[in-house]
């Protein structure tokens, strides 16, 4: 990158630093189980949700539980169940038509990050009715109060139940974008592990592994906090812990109670520290060839952990002890590779391999620009990167796979 850009990005990050103190974060209200949202309906006058879903979930039976529970309280429901791997601009147009023609006054996203972005997006375009997604997208655009929002996580990973993020897709151009504004924050977070039991081993272990990317990569970055610090330690610790656990037994409450947990306080921490590199190659991944948030994210990490290189070994130090892999008199440079090096472990584990099989390689400059828009300036990178420097990471993967 040259001079000037970095010079541009740098100040720009260090201003956003400098006012973090003064924004107004807040953290949602957290609720153990879905039993407890009837009474934060009914306290504020609540009597008609949409329920922001996927196929897969409705399919699975998820939702039944809080179907119950809502007919049981005489609280009437829609549910929108077509959100996609990566929602589309589209989607948020059909959900926002089943909440207008039902007279709903209350969202709920239940699901993963997908879902929960979709219930987000609808909920600014319910607040502000005249302008598309698309002009929201970036920094402080929606300003105005959402209807309120519920976020349910059958996931432990994404952390959207957490953040002021909403990630969408346009349905025509494939391009991926993110709003970011303090009013997407949900008012609630549902961490109730009973939803997350049929979730199978090797979804549990690609969003456990985001969640695990969201620690990291706002810890090492430029703009942490104390708390946001702390959250990241807590997250990598649970994550290490339990990931495993919940990965060969789906049915361990206790691991998944854990994970939910991780998944939060990682979403804590880059809502206020933001992401790296390794969340906007996966997003221009996710947009084009739809690859799973996730998954992408688990197969780019280590990849731009080492490509960062020693700026990060102390941070790399700290995460690993909080890991329980790391000793702490392990010199900083050996306890940065031992972290790299359980990641790809557990990658092996969970069989997560080293190839995206969609990238085409006339693909690259186009994706890199996109990864390269999203990330420069806002994201407080440990090291800046350009477009052309971008394109190394699809093309290691590329590589890889034609290997």
């Amino acid at each position: 990158m040259n001079r000037i850009k970095k010079l541009y990005c740098r100040t720009f990050q260090m201003g956003l630093k400098i006012a973090l103190p003064f924004l107004p974060y807040r953290k949602p209200e957290v609720a153990g189980s879905v039993k407890t949202i009837p009474d934060i309906l009914k306290k504020r006058g609540c009597n008609h949700v949409l329920i922001i879903t996927d196929a897969g979930i409705r399919r699975l039976g998820l939702t039944r539980r809080l179907e119950n529970v809502l007919t049981q309280n005489d609280i009437s429901y829609c549910i929108y169940d077509k959100t996609v791997a990566n929602p589309t601009t589209a989607n948020v147009a059909d959900a926002l038509e089943l909440y207008l023609s039902n007279h709903c006054n209350a969202i709920i996203g239940f699901g993963g990050g997908s879902s929960m972005d979709c219930a987000k997006a609808v909920g600014a375009r319910i607040a502000k009715p005249r302008q598309s997604l698309a002009k929201m997208k970036g920094i402080l655009k929606v300003h105005k109060k959402l209807p309120l929002l519920i976020a349910i996580p059958t996931t432990a990973g994404t952390g959207s139940e957490t953040t002021l993020a909403a990630v969408i897709t346009d349905a025509e151009t494939r391009h991926k974008y993110a709003i970011n504004d303090f009013p997407l924050i949900p008012r609630f977070a549902v961490l109730d592990p009973k939803v997350t039991l049929s979730l199978p081993p090797f979804i549990t272990a690609t969003t456990g592994m985001d969640a695990l990317t969201h620690a990291v990569e706002a810890y090492i970055g430029r703009s942490t906090t104390y708390g946001t610090r702390k959250d990241s330690l807590k997250a990598v610790k649970l994550i290490f812990e339990n990931i495993d656990k919940a990965y060969t037994d789906g049915n361990n409450i206790e691991a998944r109670r854990n994970m939910l947990h991780a998944s939060f306080y990682a979403g804590c921490a880059f809502t206020k520290s933001y992401v790296g590199y390794v969340h906007a190659v996966a997003h221009s991944l996710g947009g084009e060839y739809n690859v799973p948030h996730g998954l992408a994210n688990a197969v780019l990490l280590p990849f731009v952990l080492e490509a960062y290189g020693p700026c990060i070994h102390k941070k790399l130090h700290h995460l690993s002890v909080a890991a329980g892999i790391s000793a702490k008199d392990t010199p900083y440079d050996i306890a940065a590779g031992e972290f790299i090096d359980a990641i790809k472990d557990m990658k092996k584990r969970f069989d997560i391999g080293d190839t995206v099989k969609e990238i085409r390689e006339e693909d690259i400059p186009k994706l890199s620009h996109y990864a390269d828009k999203e990330a420069n300036p806002l994201y407080p990178v440990p090291v800046l990167m350009d477009a052309g420097e971008l394109e190394q990471f699809y093309m290691t993967l590329l590589d890889s796979n034609e290997a």
